[in-house]
């Protein structure tokens, strides 16, 4: 009669014992990861910087493009933390050079922001989930290049509610 009490209360604990470790996993998966802080607060206090020019030549060849996927220029205010997509596409049969891009944060001195999201750059574009930024608007410069040298550049402006 004892032995039956206690398979009986240890099967009952061991239940509830697995109830809460899958309620602690669903808690777990809800709650988002850091965010990855791509501009601080001090940087953004920075004065603005201007735009680089992109001169190129003629060229018998396409060079690079970048798509802003996310947010898109139309997308209005955003607010922090949000995703950022932007996408490259290489012609006349070769690959984009990952290694070749350079992410600026347009200020006061230029601030370069490639390192923060180096794990996040592959041949396909740039794909960062949680960007954290300031309020404010915040312009950055892309540059790529192709495998063949060709390069292309892009404004990114980011429009960030309070």
């Amino acid at each position: 009669m004892i032995e039956c009490f206690i398979r009986l209360d240890f099967r009952r604990s061991l239940a509830i014992l697995c109830a809460l470790a899958a309620a602690a996993a669903c808690v777990g998966a809800a709650t988002p990861a850091s965010a990855l802080e791509l501009v601080t607060a001090s940087e953004a206090a920075l004065p603005a910087g201007t735009i680089p020019s992109l001169k190129t030549r003629g060229s018998p060849t396409r060079r690079p493009e970048i798509i802003v996927v996310w947010p898109s220029p139309d997308a209005g205010l955003v607010h922090s933390p949000f995703d950022m997509r932007i996408r490259f596409r290489a012609f006349g049969g070769v690959q984009i050079d990952p290694d070749s891009v350079v992410v600026t944060y347009l200020k006061q001195p230029a601030i370069d922001v490639t390192q923060r999201i180096m794990a996040y750059i592959s041949a396909a574009g740039i794909e960062v989930k949680q960007v954290e930024v300031p309020a404010g608007t915040h312009n950055f410069w892309i540059e790529v290049k192709d495998q063949d040298g060709r390069f292309a550049g892009t404004e990114l402006s980011i429009k960030v509610a309070n």
